[in-house]
């Protein structure tokens, strides 16, 4: 068995899952038209308009993004929902007969699973199982690098874990009882390991409030450098993180892989005729993502709520492209931004050069009409096609809602190119023939009385 027991911050102890595990991925999804009727299906709302095989397809992902070695992937399609095992009794028995038989250690369950599911189950395997949200916990475990991506995977497997503590302590006896509040040991140990992680969940609160504002102060001194900002949002493993490289030559992780990259990142960019932006690179999204998570990462993915422009990269050469695009801007949606309404945002069609010729000519008319904000900019990040477009497409977007002026200074005024410099941005600069130095400078609209009051006459309103 290729499970060990690591101890963590709270005291108690839980599973981690090695590589070369052998495992089996089960996707349990309704028969077409089933409409679930209990309250736990809620989570397979979302991605009722993919194909089992596609769902299937990426719960595979999953496994193989932390090295589980996949000996058996199976689809069982379901009517309805067992409250014991989420499974039929002959689906289960199935199962336990192919994990028997294929020495499988790990079963992983594209589902959301219940303690008491979760427990049955393995007790009719006689193997380890993870369901969906234990997965993407596990994988972004291991994935975060900086202190505040471990506290912020911390308190979601935290959260999650709690209500799975009774599976822990079943060998502990649980026969004797008690009288009032009193009860067996099994009881009192549960109790207590309740207590220690939700004592270190409340520091770990703490510390990601403090983040919280560090970010804030962060987000305050950026708003007072005039470079405007422009995150990246997407699906996992839509190729983020390689136009992130592209357009900053920075050496982000950029792997085939769900979920590589975790972390946020920021760089400074200069588009093509001169003018600077902060380019945002920010978690990929994915269907049924654990709502612990959203709540754990809010921090992070405030980045976006502040940004100029949000570019929603989607991987247009994706069987299940549009169903993608809507778990996205769902998540969107719960963290405030509305799509339908948001007009920061602009959709960038990568991985075109996975589409044939015909497909890419009839990429782009479809996409004016699919798309409700604007023609969207098809690009490959890996060959660099279309980057020019996308980069004329931000300032063009940019441009639209700021005023630029043309300031003349003379030569000796450093002071007032200095103010240029830290208060807007400057798209190109000249002597002229008189010998001032005339410059072009972009500014938000409530940056342009302050710049019309520095400069008085001086200041030539362009645009």
């Amino acid at each position: 068995m290729k499970l060990a027991l690591k101890t963590g911050h709270d005291g108690g102890s839980r599973q981690i899952i090695e590589t070369r595990t052998r495992t089996l991925v089960a996707g349990p999804y309704f028969k077409d038209r089933t409409r679930p009727k209990a309250t736990q299906a809620e989570s397979f709302q979302a991605a009722r308009a993919r194909t089992h095989e596609a769902r299937l397809f990426e719960a595979l992902g999953l496994a193989r993004a932390i090295g589980l070695e996949v000996v058996a992937e199976k689809i069982i399609p379901l009517t309805q929902i067992r409250p014991a095992t989420f499974l039929g009794k002959g689906n289960v028995s199935e199962l336990a007969t192919l994990v028997s038989a294929e020495d499988i250690d790990l079963v992983v369950m594209d589902c959301a699973l219940s303690p008491v599911q979760q427990r049955n189950l393995e007790k009719a395997f006689a193997a380890k199982v993870i369901d969906r949200t234990g997965m993407i916990l596990e994988i972004f475990g291991r994935r975060a690098r900086t202190r505040e991506g471990a506290l912020q995977v911390e308190h979601a497997h935290l959260a999650y874990q709690k209500s799975r503590l009774v599976r822990s302590w079943t060998h502990l006896e649980r026969q004797r009882g008690g009288f009032g509040f009193l009860g067996g040991p099994g009881e009192t140990q549960i109790e207590a390991d309740r207590r220690q992680i939700e004592e270190r969940m409340s520091r770990i609160e703490r510390d990601l409030e403090g983040v919280k504002r560090t970010r804030g102060l962060h987000r305050k001194s950026r708003r007072a450098v005039p470079y405007p900002i422009v995150a990246l949002v997407g699906y996992t493993n839509a190729g983020k993180s390689t136009l992130f490289n592209r357009l900053t030559e920075a050496g982000v992780v950029a792997e085939d892989m769900l979920f590589a990259t975790l972390d946020p990142t920021l760089r400074s960019v200069t588009l093509p005729h001169g003018g600077r932006i902060i380019l945002s690179d920010t978690v990929g999204f994915i269907s049924d993502l654990p709502t612990m998570l959203i709540k754990a990462f809010r921090a992070t993915l405030e980045e976006v709520l502040e940004a100029d422009i949000i570019l929603h990269v989607r991987d247009i050469a994706h069987e299940d492209a549009e169903a993608q695009r809507g778990d996205v801007e769902a998540i969107l949606t719960s963290l405030g931004v509305v799509p339908a309404d948001d007009r920061r945002l602009m959709e960038v069609w990568n991985k075109c050069d996975l589409l044939d010729e015909a497909s890419l000519a009839a990429a782009a008319p479809a996409g004016t009409r699919l798309s409700s904000h604007g023609k969207p900019v098809i690009v490959s990040a890996l060959t660099g096609q279309g980057l020019e477009d996308l980069g004329a497409a931000i300032e063009a977007r940019l441009a639209s809602g700021r005023v630029i002026f043309d300031v003349r200074l003379d030569p000796a005024d450093g002071a007032g190119l200095n103010w240029l410099h830290e208060n807007a941005e400057i798209m190109g600069k000249n002597i002229g023939a008189d010998g001032a130095t005339h410059v072009k400078a972009r500014v938000p609209p409530d940056r342009a009385e302050p710049l019309c009051r520095r400069f008085h006459a001086a200041a030539t309103r362009c645009a």
